[in-house]
């Protein structure tokens, strides 16, 4: 495609719709603001009080909580803008963001769409429809298959041809959604199955291509802008080998793998790849590395998630490039005055359990505590405190990126961004992302797209014993939320955590429960400095609300700086040793802890059956699929938790079931 774009797709607005949610609605609505332009939000009914809905200056309901009904509902989208005056629209990432058919239809109405047009994004955004194309320009491919024929025989043909171990992908897809490794021909049909009812949920095309799986990859990736007025340019490239279940975890600026004259060679290729379609707005094109060679593999013709750590070594804000571009104006800059300053580092935060193989979590954000946006650091987040986070969406919460002038002190800020980041009400995978981030192996950049998976053991350890500082810093939170309660005079002695007492010396004991073993603290306060007695020793003790948030704790002399949070009786501390869940055992209650459905097959979360792996009367053996669920736009498997006969199948494919509900129900083998 070579003719020039229309001029008539892009000029001024000043009113911008967001047809988006969470994380990226809210940093566009910054960007848009920034810029003088009235924003409209859309959200669904499971979005009500959702941030980027309170950000907005107009906001419109759009529908029930699932997307097909709501944020993929293109007439109701468009009557959006229409009810609120709306003339242009960016559709952010995910969603309608690569449906030709949407831009297609915002041209028709007259409103200017945020991203390149319908054809371009078929020519590009296809990963078959790019594949042919950059055959044809003569980029070099990773060996597959990418045509329209989708029957079994052609699929299954390409992958013997391609040669074992393939990958299975969606066409249309993303964020890896609808992607399969396949090591041997009879995984194949299975493979197929699975991945194209994940991309028909995700992105409405089951399409699928075959790609020979690289083995050891590096996934490289560079960011690339061009203009209505025939400027195209790339700005630098990305590095985004961390992976999970081919989803991207942390992602870097520039790639720590590449040298100049390599960065020239890959930026230039890409350059190529987009002005092969005259692409106008910002898109990214992808590559693989197995070491030596460099292969194209598709192109997002869109922003990408992880388009913040390009904006902090570039100095370049993304969105404000894009909404200029959608004016119809020229790119601020020429390719020799972009530069390149530092190093950036990313990492997705998502409402998930990582040492339970990541089943997402949901539920109310009763704490949100994320650092100042200071030394480099900066938060680009969806959720806040008392938001809901919904299992009809993706679970990720927020980015954490940090920018330093080399790579190692990077990592180190975004560490301790992560660190100070306290997320209460849900499990998130902020732990494992520390640990992930300062892994020896990422430091030295000795990684493939495979780690994760590899180090998953490390990388989501027991939770470490408690030492006195955590049973002090557990011991404060309780007194502290004590004092809170009680609604005491800031300047009252009775405020003081010290343990100040009117009359004579007092003495509280506490049993703190953690994996099974107890451990008890003894208070003794009222009358000079308070102490406690732990495992036999005597510590001096004090702890104060501190003015940085959080809780002071003087143990033995030294004064330590803690977070501390009491929900009920479980206790949350985070302290110079890590993060700690603690249960303070009830002096006055019982104690029953069985963890209910232990031994049943139960929805661990709302969600769709989409299919049934086994019959009534079947014999399972422990851990054998028994259903398979989507959860959050994720397909989850559930197994039998032991041996014995399926006696009865409490759904069918379709339901729509809710969390705790029994779904099969297994006869123990005698």
């Amino acid at each position: 495609m070579n003719a020039k774009t229309p001029s008539a797709l892009y000029r001024r607005f000043n009113t911008l719709l967001i047809a988006n949610r969470g994380e990226i609605a809210c940093r566009v609505i910054k960007t848009a603001r920034a810029m003088g332009l009235r924003t409209v939000a859309v959200y669904s009914e499971a979005d009500a009080d959702a941030l980027h809905v309170a950000m907005a200056d107009d906001a419109v309901l759009l529908g029930p909580a699932r997307a097909r009904d709501s944020y993929l509902n293109v007439d109701r989208i468009i009557e959006a803008a229409r009810k609120t005056g709306a003339e242009a629209i960016h559709p952010g990432y995910g969603f309608l963001s690569e449906n030709a058919g949407f831009a297609r239809r915002c041209a028709a109405e007259g409103i200017v769409f945020v991203g390149p047009t319908g054809e371009m994004m078929e020519a590009m955004g296809s990963k078959s429809g790019s594949k042919a194309l950059m055959e044809k320009a003569g980029v070099p491919l990773v060996p597959g298959y990418h045509g329209d024929a989708q029957d079994d025989a052609t699929l299954a043909k390409a992958a013997e041809k391609a040669g074992y171990p393939v990958l299975v992908k969606a066409s249309a897809g993303g964020g890896g959604r609808g992607m399969r490794i396949v090591r041997s021909a009879d995984e194949l049909a299975a493979a197929i199955v699975s991945a194209k009812r994940e991309a028909l949920a995700a992105f409405g095309d089951d399409r699928m291509l075959i790609e020979k799986f690289v083995q050891n990859p590096r996934h490289i990736e560079v960011q690339i802008i061009g203009d209505s007025h025939g400027n195209l340019l790339s700005l630098f490239e990305r590095e985004c080998t961390l992976q999970r279940r081919h989803q991207k975890v942390i992602e870097e600026a520039p790639s720590p793998t590449l040298d100049p004259a390599q960065r020239e060679a890959v930026c230039a290729a890409a350059r190529k790849a987009a002005a092969a379609v005259s692409y106008v707005g910002a898109g990214t094109i992808e590559f693989v590395s197995d070491g030596r060679d460099v292969f194209f593999i598709e192109m997002n013709t869109r922003l990408q998630v992880e388009h913040p750590v390009t904006e902090l070594i570039t100095g370049i804000d993304l969105v404000e490039w894009q909404l200029r571009v959608a004016f119809g104006e020229k790119l601020p800059l020429a390719q020799d005055q972009i530069r390149l300053n530092g190093h950036a580092i990313e990492a997705r935060v998502y409402a998930e359990n990582p040492n339970k193989n990541f089943m997402p979590s949901v539920g109310r954000i009763r704490t949100w505590h994320t650092p100042d946006e200071v030394d480099g650091l900066r938060i680009d987040a969806g959720y806040g405190e008392g938001k809901t986070v919904s299992p009809n969406y993706d679970a990720m919460l927020a980015k954490v990126i940090a920018w330093a002038p080399t790579r190692d002190l990077a990592i180190s800020r975004l560490n301790r961004g992560l660190q100070e980041t306290d997320v209460r009400g849900i499990v998130t995978n902020i732990p494992f992302l520390s640990a992930l981030i300062t892994h020896p192996d990422v430091r030295a950049n000795t990684i493939d797209t495979s780690f994760i998976e590899r180090e998953l053991a490390k990388l989501t350890p027991a939770e470490a014993e408690l030492t006195d500082l955590e049973l002090a810093a557990a011991m404060a939170s309780i007194l502290r939320s004590e004092e809170v309660a009680a609604g005491r005079d800031a300047n009252s002695p009775w405020r003081a955590s010290s343990g100040w007492a009117a009359v004579g010396a007092r003495h509280r004991r506490f049993l703190f429960r953690q994996a099974g073993g107890e451990r008890k603290v003894s208070l003794r306060y009222g009358q000079g400095p308070s102490t406690l007695a732990i495992d036999g020793k005597i510590l001096a003790f004090a702890s104060s609300a501190s003015p940085r948030g959080g809780i002071d704790v003087v143990l033995d002399g030294v004064k330590h700086h803690v977070t501390g949070l009491l929900d009920g009786h479980e206790v949350y501390v985070r302290t110079r040793n890590g993060r700690f869940e603690v249960h303070w055992v009830d002096p006055f209650g019982t104690e029953d802890e069985e963890q209910a459905g232990a031994d049943r097959v139960v929805a661990p979360l709302p969600g769709t059956v989409v299919a049934i792996l086994v019959e009534e009367g079947a014999e399972v053996e422990k851990g054998a699929a028994i259903l398979t669920l989507e959860v959050m736009k994720m397909e989850q498997t559930l197994r039998a938790p032991f041996a014995g006969t399926v006696k009865q199948l409490k759904c069918k494919v379709g339901d729509i079931v809710q969390e705790g509900v029994e779904l099969a129900e297994i006869e123990p083998k005698a």
